[in-house]
């Protein structure tokens, strides 16, 4: 547990190449889906029936090596599973899965988990994602934290509900950086001239570039973000920013490569639970929220299994148990509680990391982190032609 891990070796959000552009818009040609209709979504609940199985595709090192939650879901339930870790990058998953839903053909998968951004957002235009039956997520309507059913990118959680949360913000090396960093200015601060990490996702620090301006991404039109590109232009220029990283950045942080960088909330986490000189803040200006969701493809041959799952997650305890594992930000805020009760009765090392885990906010986002905290843009396709560039030509230069 106090080993540094690193949860996923590439980006998980398009933009960051060329090849990524041409991915994420690969499969938006076909005609945008119109909203499910309450009556559809009934008419489609009421066919399905269970069959005793499920087949689960997530990201690597997002469920315990055991399997215990899934363990006990087919105790208490029956249902057998399969778990595949086949999902290493957004893009890289909207690329392959297009043309088979597309086809009118299955993927094989009753959940995939998605993050929010232009891949999550094309399969729900173009009709890929199965509408949810809110009536059979009974565990999710009684423990889902109310901030996990108010998003813009699926508002209602029609078609998803989430699994897991992280943050974007500022991690920098306490043996170099000797001040508390609380503004995202630091990061345009010609004092730390070539020791600034910058990410190279388009949306990434596309929103950086905005909360540095004051601007709001998910308010945010074509001139914010020709704006922002110039902010972040002017700091590549004055040779503030030493490179533009994809998950390397926390290498880079840990060692003094860099001293200060844009990064994720759970890599810095795992980093401390090591011991390694590193903090993590959300700026004063803001910071971004993304989620990975679960959802069900449509061909998917066992949805209510699949659904029946999806809530089994959504219990304080086997929440606990994924959190203790992904250290990432829960969705079920009872969680908390539960990790600080265990704390109390486990000894030595295990302790400790669970004592760290239930007070980092990190973890367990404060009220005040979470009013700075801010999503991706929503963007058509057309949109994302002009964005995309935008950025693109900042990191890749």
């Amino acid at each position: 547990m106090t080993q540094p891990r690193t949860r996923r070796d590439a980006l998980r959000l398009a933009g960051m190449s060329a090849a990524g552009l041409a991915l994420a818009a690969c499969g938006v040609q076909g005609q945008k889906a119109a909203p499910p209709k309450a009556d559809a979504v009934e008419d489609f609940w009421s066919k399905q029936t269970k069959h005793g199985k499920v087949v689960f595709a997530n990201w690597p090192e997002y469920m315990p090596e055991d399997k215990g939650p899934l363990e006990k879901f087919k105790q208490d339930t029956g249902i057998s599973y399969e778990y595949k870790e086949v999902i290493q990058e957004n893009a890289e998953f909207f690329g392959k899965a297009d043309p088979v839903l597309r086809a009118g053909q299955s993927l094989g998968y009753d959940i995939v988990v998605m993050t929010n951004g232009v891949q999550l957002q094309h399969m729900i235009d173009l009709g890929y994602i199965v509408p949810l039956d809110h009536s059979k997520l009974p565990n999710f309507q009684a423990n889902a934290g109310q901030k996990y059913k108010e998003r813009a990118y699926d508002p209602g959680n029609k078609y998803t509900v989430p699994y897991t949360s992280g943050v974007t913000g500022i991690a920098y090396n306490t043996n170099y950086v000797k001040e508390d960093i609380t503004s995202i200015q630091s990061l345009f601060d010609p004092k730390y001239k070539g020791r600034v990490g910058m990410m190279a996702d388009a949306q990434e620090i596309g929103n950086f570039g905005m909360f540095a301006l004051g601007i709001d991404p998910e308010k945010s039109a074509e001139a914010d973000w020709q704006k922002a590109g110039e902010k972040l232009k002017a700091q590549r220029d004055a040779g503030i920013v030493r490179k533009y990283y994809d998950q390397s950045y926390i290498d880079a942080v840990s060692k003094g490569d860099v001293w200060l960088c844009m990064a994720w909330s759970g890599d810095v986490f795992q980093r401390q639970l090591a011991g390694e000189p590193v903090k993590f803040v959300v700026p004063e200006e803001g910071g971004t929220i993304w989620t990975d969701n679960m959802l069900i493809p449509k061909g998917a041959a066992n949805p209510v299994d699949a659904l029946m799952l999806m809530d089994y997650l959504y219990q304080p305890t086997v929440a606990a148990e994924l959190d203790e594992f992904i250290q990432y930000v829960t969705p079920i805020p009872a969680v908390q509680d539960l990790l600080r009760e265990k704390a109390k009765t486990a000894t030595g090392e295990k302790k400790k990391s669970l004592e760290e885990m239930v007070e980092s906010p990190l973890m367990f986002p404060s009220e005040a982190d979470y009013a700075k905290l801010r999503n991706y843009v929503k963007l058509t396709t057309q949109q994302e032609q002009v964005y995309n560039p935008i950025f693109q030509s900042i990191t890749q230069a």
